[in-house]
C-alpha cells in the first residue's frame, strides 16, 4: 500500500517508528509508513498502517470520540518553541480529533492536550486487506505560525494500536524524557506559504420552546413558560499578522452542550470541581494556564458577550478575556432591587520564554459588580522551569483582594471555614510550588500550597484557604520484556495540611500498586489508607452545626479513617470496555442531624466517624460499527456504627444503621449515522434514599431525593462551526408544590420541574 499519482511522488516517505510503549526503544510491532507534503494551501498526509484487518479496532462515531479505536496523528510545532503545538488525529475510518498540546501538564484539562481547539480539516480514511490508510489535509488557513519565507517547524508523528496497549511514534520520543516536543524531528522545506486574511463568522439563530419550576422566590414558586421563543447569535474569530486571534461572542447559546458528567456531591467538606464545557470558555485556554487554578469560567455562568484575544510573538504569549455574567441579577426574583444586575470579569496573562523550555509570567484577574459595590482583584508572577530532561519546577505567588458583601458573589465563590476578612474586606497572598520528574521506571510529584485566609478568587477555583499544605507522591513501575504484564510497580501518596496558626489539620497515607497489563487493563490496588482530619470550631460552625458558633471553648473535633479497595479496568473485548471500583472503610458524616432546641443534644448532633462504602463501574458496549453504549453507576452508602446505632436505638425505635444511600445510573447512546449525522440519548437517574424507609433517620438531616434526566439530541456537524441541532430534555424530580409553603420533597409521585424542546443551526463562513 502507498499512495498514488503526481502529487504521491513528490511527498516524503517517513519509516521508523519507534515504540515509546510498552517496549521503550523498540521497533513498531507492525510496519507503519507516512509521506508529507503540501502546496499553497494545505499541508497533506497520508498513513499508510499494515495489519491484520479483523483486529483492527475502527467504528464510526462522532467527532472527537475516538479513544476507544486505533489511530494515527500528525503534531505540528509550528513556532518551533518547544512549548506548544497543534495535534490532529484519526481513526482508520478517518473520524477527526483535535487538540493543542502543551509541555506544562494540568490533570484539569486532559493533561497535556487542550482538547478544546477545533478547526477545519479535512480526513478520510479506509480499512484494507491489508491494514488500512488514513488520508488529511490541513489548511494552513488553521494554523498559526511565524510570517517568514521559510517556515522551520517541529514535527512528531504518531501510530496507536489499542489492542496491544502501543504507542510508536517517528522520531522516537522516549519516556525516559519528560515532554515530547524537546524530542521532536525539524521540518524544513516549507516555503511561500501563509494563512492569508483570516476571518471566520459564525451566526446561528435558535428557536425553542420550555416550562420550568422558577423557584427564586421559595414562598411562590411557579412555572415559567413560552411555545416559541426565539434567540440570535454570532461568534467572530480575527486573526492579526499570522501570530494573534481575536475571538468575540455575543448572546451565546449552549443548548448542544452535554450535560454533567455524574460525580456524587452528597456529604462533602468542599465544592466539588465540574470541568468546563462550553466551547467558546474551552478553546485556547491553554494561554491563560497557570500552575494555580485561577481562571475557572464556570463562574462566568450566563453570559452576554464576551471577547478574547490570544496570540504569539516572538518569546511572548498574551491573553486576554472579558465577558459580563447576567447570572447574579437571574438569580433572584423580578421585584428584588438586585434583579436584573450583573457581574463583569477580565483576565490578562503575559508569559515570556527563556531557555529551552522555560517560560516567566504574570496574571491579573478582575471581577466587578457595579450595583453593589464588590470587587476581587489578583495579580502574581509564576514560572516554569525545565531543569533538565527528566526534572521540571513550577510556582507561582499571586495576592487578593476583596470587598465581598454575599449579595452578588453569592452563586460564585465556594467560600470555606477558612475565610477570614475585616467586616466585607479580605486580603491575602497563595502560593504553590511544584516539583516533578518523570522517567521510564521512576516518577515523583512533590507540591506546596501556602494559601492564607483572606485570599479569594472567583474566577479561580480554590475550594480551601488557610492552609499550609504539602504532598508528594513516588511512583516505581517495573517493565517486564514478555508476559502479559506491561508494567507494574508501587507508588506512595503523602499529606501533611496545617493552618496558618502551625495547627495540625490533616494527615493521609495511601500506598498502593499499579498494574498494567495488556488489552487496555489496569488494575489499582490499594490496600490500606490511613487519613487522620480535624475540624476546627469554625469548621463545624461553617458546616452548620451552631453548637460551635457560640459555645465557649467548644474544642476540636478529630477522626482516624481507614480505608481499602481496588479498581480494574480493561478493554481487552474488541466490542466491550468494562471498568469497577469498591472502596470500604470509614467516613465522616458531615450531614448529621444538627442540635435542635429544645431537644437535648446527643453525641451524634455534629460530625462523627461512620461506615462507609463507595463504588463505581461502567460498561461501554460497541455492538455495531455505528452505535456505542455508555453505562455508568455509582454508589456511596454511609452506615452507623454498632456504638450509634445502640445510642440511637433508644431515641429512635424502629430506626436502622443507614444514614443515606446515594445511586447515579446513566446510560449514554450514541447512534452515528454517517461521518456527520448523529443521534444521542443520555438518560440519568439519581437517588439519594436517607434513613430507614417509613421511619427517616436521627443521623443526618438530609431529605430522600429521586431525579430522572432524559437528554435526546440530533446533530448534523458538516464541521466545527456549521451544524444543525434538534433537542430535548425533560427532568422529573419527587417534588411537590405547596401554596404559601413552597417546593417540598415528596416520598411518592414526580414533578415535570423543567422541559425544552430546541433547533439550533449555525453556519462558519470562512474569508
Amino acid at each position: 500500500m502507498q499512495p498514488q499519482g503526481e502529487v504521491a511522488r513528490q511527498m516524503v516517505k517517513v519509516t521508523g517508528f519507534t515504540q515509546r510503549t510498552p517496549y521503550d526503544g523498540q521497533s513498531v510491532s507492525e510496519p507503519t509508513d507516512a509521506y508529507l507534503g503540501y502546496d499553497q494551501r494545505n499541508l497533506y498526509v497520508v498513513f499508510v498502517c499494515f495489519d491484520d484487518p479483523r483486529k483492527i479496532r475502527a467504528r464510526m462515531s462522532r467527532r472527537e470520540d475516538v479513544y476507544d479505536d486505533d489511530q494515527v496523528e500528525i503534531i505540528l510545532d509550528t513556532f518551533h518553541d518547544l512549548r506548544r503545538a497543534y495535534a490532529f488525529q484519526t481513526t482508520p475510518l478517518g473520524v477527526q480529533w483535535d487538540a493543542i498540546w502543551t509541555e506544562a501538564s494540568r490533570e484539569e484539562v486532559n493533561g497535556n492536550f487542550d482538547t478544546s481547539f477545533d478547526t477545519v480539516w479535512s480526513s478520510r480514511g479506509k480499512v484494507t486487506s491489508r491494514g488500512y490508510v488514513v488520508w488529511l489535509a490541513i489548511p494552513f488557513k488553521s494554523l498559526r505560525f511565524p510570517s517568514t519565507q521559510k517556515q522551520i517547524w517541529g514535527v512528531i508523528l504518531y501510530r496507536g494500536i489499542r489492542r496491544k496497549n502501543e504507542d510508536s511514534f517517528w522520531p522516537h520520543i522516549s519516556r525516559r524524557m519528560q515532554g515530547r516536543l524537546g524530542q521532536a524531528a525539524t521540518l524544513n522545506g516549507l516555503e511561500g506559504i501563509s494563512p492569508s486574511h483570516n476571518i471566520e463568522l459564525i451566526p446561528y439563530g435558535l428557536m425553542r420552546g420550555y416550562r420550568a419550576l422558577d423557584t427564586r422566590d421559595p414562598g411562590n414558586p411557579y412555572f415559567q413558560h413560552a411555545d416559541a421563543q426565539g434567540q440570535p447569535g454570532m461568534d467572530a474569530k480575527f486573526v492579526i499578522h499570522d501570530h494573534f486571534v481575536v475571538d468575540m461572542t455575543a448572546n451565546p447559546d449552549f443548548s448542544q452542550v452535554e450535560s454533567e458528567d455524574p460525580q456524587i456531591v452528597v456529604n462533602q467538606r468542599y465544592a466539588v470541581y465540574f470541568p468546563e464545557k462550553r466551547p467558546f470558555f474551552l478553546e485556547n485556554e491553554d494561554f491563560f494556564r497557570t500552575p494555580m487554578d485561577l481562571m475557572f469560567t464556570r463562574s462566568i455562568a450566563d453570559p452576554s458577550a464576551g471577547i478574547r484575544l490570544t496570540g504569539k510573538d516572538g518569546p511572548y504569549s498574551v491573553g486576554l478575556l472579558a465577558a459580563d455574567d447576567r447570572s447574579p441579577g437571574l438569580a433572584v426574583p423580578d421585584y428584588s432591587q438586585f434583579s436584573g444586575m450583573r457581574s463583569y470579569f477580565t483576565i490578562a496573562r503575559v508569559s515570556r520564554d527563556i531557555f529551552r523550555q522555560s517560560s516567566v509570567g504574570a496574571l491579573y484577574t478582575d471581577w466587578e459588580c457595579p450595583t453593589t459595590g464588590e470587587f476581587n482583584r489578583l495579580g502574581g508572577v509564576d514560572t516554569h522551569l525545565k531543569l533538565n530532561p527528566n526534572w521540571t519546577l513550577e510556582g507561582q505567588a499571586v495576592a487578593s483582594s476583596s470587598n465581598l458583601s454575599l449579595t452578588c458573589e453569592a452563586n460564585l465563590y465556594p467560600f470555606s471555614s477558612g475565610n477570614l476578612g475585616h467586616g466585607n474586606y479580605y486580603a491575602g497572598p497563595a502560593e504553590k510550588l511544584e516539583l516533578h520528574r518523570e522517567g521510564l521506571h521512576f516518577a515523583y510529584d512533590g507540591i506546596y500550597r501556602d494559601i492564607t485566609p483572606g485570599f479569594v478568587t472567583i474566577p479561580g477555583f480554590i475550594n480551601r484557604v488557610d492552609i499550609r499544605e504539602t504532598t508528594q507522591e513516588a511512583r516505581y513501575r517495573f517493565r517486564p520484556k514478555k508476559g502479559w504484564i506491561l508494567s507494574w510497580g508501587p507508588s506512595l501518596n503523602v499529606r501533611y495540611d496545617f493552618d496558618h496558626t502551625g495547627l495540625r489539620l490533616d494527615t493521609d497515607y495511601a500506598p498502593y500498586v499499579a498494574i498494567v497489563g495488556r488489552g487496555q487493563t489496569v488494575i489499582f490496588l490499594r490496600p490500606y489508607q490511613e487519613t487522620r482530619e480535624r475540624l476546627r470550631p469554625r469548621d463545624s460552625c461553617f458546616l452548620g452545626f451552631s453548637v460551635f458558633c457560640s459555645a465557649p471553648n467548644p474544642g476540636n473535633l478529630d477522626y482516624h479513617q481507614h480505608t481499602s479497595g481496588a479498581t480494574i479496568q480493561t478493554g481487552y473485548f474488541k466490542q466491550a470496555t468494562l471498568s469497577a471500583g469498591y472502596y470500604w472503610g470509614d467516613g465522616v458524616n458531615f450531614v448529621a442531624q444538627p442540635e435542635v432546641s429544645p431537644v437535648p443534644p446527643t453525641p451524634y448532633n455534629r460530625p462523627f466517624l461512620a461506615r462507609e462504602d463507595t463504588a463505581n463501574a461502567s460498561l461501554t458496549l460497541r455492538p455495531m460499527t455505528p452505535l456505542k453504549i455508555e453505562n455508568t453507576y455509582l454508589f456511596e452508602r454511609l452506615r452507623a456504627t454498632n456504638s450509634a446505632f445502640v445510642f440511637e436505638q433508644s431515641q429512635f425505635p424502629g430506626a436502622g444503621r443507614g444514614i443515606f444511600n446515594d445511586h447515579i445510573l446513566r446510560s449514554k447512546w450514541n447512534w452515528q449515522f454517517t461521518p456527520q449525522l448523529s443521534a444521542r440519548v443520555i438518560l440519568q437517574y439519581n437517588g439519594l434514599l436517607a434513613g430507614t424507609p417509613g421511619v427517616g433517620s436521627p443521623y443526618t438531616f438530609l431529605p430522600s431525593q429521586r431525579e430522572f434526566n432524559a437528554d435526546f439530541l440530533i446533530t448534523y456537524l458538516v464541521h466545527p462551526g456549521t451544524a444543525i441541532y434538534v433537542g430535548c430534555n425533560s427532568d422529573l424530580q419527587n417534588l411537590n408544590l405547596q401554596q404559601n409553603v413552597g417546593v417540598i420533597q415528596t416520598p411518592k409521585g414526580y414533578l415535570n420541574d423543567s422541559r425544552q424542546f430546541f433547533v439550533k443551526v449555525s453556519y462558519l463562513f470562512r474569508f
